[in-house]
This record gives C-alpha cells, sequence and structure tokens, in this order.
C-alpha cells in the first residue's frame, strides 16, 4: 500500500496574477510519491480539478479509508507507475486542501482578518506559475510529463505553453482549449446558489460564524448532474422510489408531496450535495469555477487555437470518453487538430466508457491501458 505524506512549502516573494494584482506570503500544500532518479528526469506533475487537491494516490498512515482521488491510476504498477515515476500532486492557491485560499490569514490584513471575498482572482496559467516555482524549489528543471483531467487538463495544456522547454509530455484527459456557453451557464447557476443564500454575507461568512450549507449544496447537485452520463443515472436509479415511499405506495397510503425525498435521484443527489457542504468552501469554489471560465489560450491569437499552440514543443496524449457531454470528445478533436496543424506528436484515445464526464477518474481498462502504455514509452526515454 502507498502511504502519502502531506507537505507543505512557503514562498514568501510576490506571485504576479494574469488580474495585475500579486500574492505574497503564500503557501502550497504538496505530495510526492516514488523516487526522484538521480538525473531528476523522472518527475510526473500531477493537476487537480475542481474539488480536488494535492492528495492523489495511496492513503495516509493514520487514516485507512483516505484513498487519492486519482489512486486507481497511480501508485506501484499502476498505469503511472510510481515504481518508475516520481509523482507529484499540487493543491492549488485559493483550494481549501492546505494550499493558502480564503479560509487563509490575508498578510495585509491590518485586523489580521482571513481573505473570505478579497482574496485575488486566480486563473490556470496562475496556478501554473505557482506550480513552476514549487518544481524550482524541488530542483526539478524538467518534466517528463503533466497530466490531468477536466480543469487538470486545462493546466496540463497551459503548462505546455507557459513553459514549453520544461514539459517531455502532456496527458490531457477529458478536457477542453475553453468553456462552451453551456458549460460557463452550469458554473454562473451554481455561484448564484451560493451567493444568494443568507449566510453568504458577500462571501465574507466566516466573520459571521457561518457558512452558506444550502448553496454550496445546490452548486454541488447541480454540478454532479453534469458529471454523470443519462445512461449512468438511468441504470443506478432510473425512476426507483425510496423504500419507505415503494411501502406506502404499495399499501395505498400515500400522498403526493412536492417537499419529500421520493425517488432515490433525489436521495442521492441531496447526500451528495450535504458531504460536500461539510468540506468545501464556498468562496473557493467561486475561484475555482471563474478560472475553468476564463481559460482560453485562443484569446489573445483571434480565437485561433492552431496559432495558441504553436508554442508547444512537448508531445501529447489526448483522451476523452463518447458520454462525457461537459467535455465532449468534438472539444479534444479541437485541440488534437490544432496540434496537427502545427506537426506536433500527438496521440488520441476516444473511449465509449457509459460514465460521462466521471469516467476520467474511473477504473476502466481500456482507458488505463492507453496510459499505461504511452507512460510506458516514456519510461523508455527517460532511461526509468
Amino acid at each position: 500500500m502507498l502511504i502519502a505524506t502531506p507537505q507543505s512549502l512557503h514562498f514568501e516573494a510576490p506571485l504576479p496574477l494574469q488580474s495585475g494584482t500579486s500574492i505574497r506570503a503564500y503557501d502550497l500544500a504538496f505530495e510526492t510519491y516514488g523516487t526522484l532518479n538521480a538525473n531528476k528526469t523522472n518527475a510526473v506533475l500531477i493537476c487537480h480539478a475542481l474539488n480536488a487537491s494535492h492528495h492523489v494516490a495511496g492513503v495516509y498512515a493514520d487514516q485507512a479509508k483516505s484513498e487519492g482521488w486519482w489512486d486507481s491510476m497511480i501508485g506501484p504498477g499502476k498505469p503511472v507507475d510510481t515504481n518508475r515515476f516520481f509523482v507529484i500532486g499540487v493543491n492549488n492557491l485559493g483550494s481549501c486542501f492546505g494550499s493558502t485560499g480564503p479560509m487563509h490569514i490575508n498578510p495585509d490584513s491590518a485586523q489580521g482578518q482571513v481573505y473570505g471575498a478579497d482574496f485575488p482572482v486566480v486563473t490556470v496559467e496562475d496556478w501554473v506559475d505557482a506550480q513552476a516555482r514549487l518544481l524550482d524549489r524541488l530542483g526539478i528543471e524538467t518534466l517528463a510529463a503533466v497530466m490531468g483531467g477536466s480543469l487538470g487538463g486545462m493546466q496540463a495544456l497551459a503548462w505546455t505553453l507557459q513553459y514549453p522547454s520544461r514539459v517531455r509530455r502532456a496527458v490531457v484527459v477529458a478536457s477542453a482549449p475553453n468553456l462552451t456557453a453551456e458549460n460557463i451557464a452550469f458554473n454562473e447557476v451554481a455561484r448564484r446558489a451560493i451567493t444568494t443564500d443568507p449566510d453568504f454575507h458577500g462571501g465574507h461568512f466566516y466573520r459571521h460564524g457561518v457558512v452558506p450549507k444550502r448553496g454550496l449544496r445546490i452548486a454541488r447537485m447541480i454540478g454532479h448532474i453534469t458529471y454523470l452520463s443519462d445512461d449512468v443515472m438511468n441504470a443506478k436509479f432510473g425512476r426507483q422510489l425510496r423504500h419507505a415511499v415503494q411501502d406506502a405506495v404499495a399499501s395505498a397510503d400515500y400522498r403526493y408531496s412536492t417537499q419529500e425525498v421520493e425517488f432515490q435521484i433525489e436521495s442521492y443527489l441531496r447526500y451528495q450535495g450535504d458531504k460536500f457542504a461539510d468540506y468545501f468552501d464556498a468562496n473557493t469554489y467561486l475561484l475555482i469555477t471563474r478560472a475553468l471560465d476564463y481559460f482560453d489560450p485562443a484569446r489573445t491569437f483571434g480565437g485561433s487555437l492552431t496559432k495558441a499552440l504553436a508554442a508547444a514543443r512537448s508531445k501529447f496524449l489526448l483522451i476523452s470518453f463518447v458520454t462525457d457531454w461537459r467535455f465532449a470528445p468534438a472539444r479534444s478533436r479541437e485541440i488534437v487538430k490544432a496540434l496537427l496543424d502545427n506537426q506536433r506528436d500527438v496521440s488520441y484515445a476516444e473511449i465509449d466508457a457509459p460514465h460521462g464526464h466521471d469516467a476520467f477518474l474511473l477504473d476502466d481498462v481500456r482507458y488505463h491501458s492507453v496510459v499505461r502504455s504511452y507512460l510506458e514509452s516514456l519510461a523508455q526515454e527517460v532511461g526509468v
């Protein structure tokens, strides 16, 4: 069993942000797995998605049920083999899992208050710059690979553009070159659920000793619906009623309700919402979904993704899933085409998995085989 050990590094020098401001005196939480080889050529950076963290694999020694969010993918003998690669997971700035974020003290506050709504806007590009600083501190000049799914895939793509000479390969899974209007709309509805919660207090709810849990619950429920495919929802829940409701219907002692939880899918969504509201920070949710919205490397090139990706020098593997309607295969193919237009080395796999967007987190043999094969050739390339 892979044992994970949380680590943290402090950075005093200000980090310039895309917004024109900067952040200083910040910490980055991270974990590493495997061993960095003597030439420091076997490092693989894992970039996380919206509600994940630096804990990508293994378990904590004192917590038996604490598997990392990508534990099926990363570890000894797994597709990202920690017997061969030195894997690094970093928690992004603004998150709520150890790196400096809205819940932390603002060093520029005279009263020593937490940032709250005053935490600066961060972007995918800012996260990549922060990750590069962490790698500098670890003495890693070049990454064997950078890898991520969904928002993590956007970071992997950004790495190849911001630091093209520091990345050998990029693995971009279930991602896109930017969000569609529909995706931005989903994010906005989720944000409105949070900001209109009476306990939000303009983002300074910490001062009032409350948490906008109602808004967080709804935001998570909205998001969860979009991560699953219709087929999976129907197969798992269909139109099943909860057992208590089934019993009432069977006994003819039943009255229809507009408020009670009656269907299994309702119960499931409420459970997911309740769980999420207990551990995730509302301001973090707003920050990260905005970063998703803002990402668009083609914007400064007149909308031309081909021109935007001309800076990339690494080899690429892109993977998409047929039933993923939030980050549809067509979006990955846009990236593939732009890279081929620039004569870059690109491999592409489109997996017919039934699980929707969440498929990138699951243990699908075909998906894992593609990653394993791709990284096997990389291991030979870097001599591990």
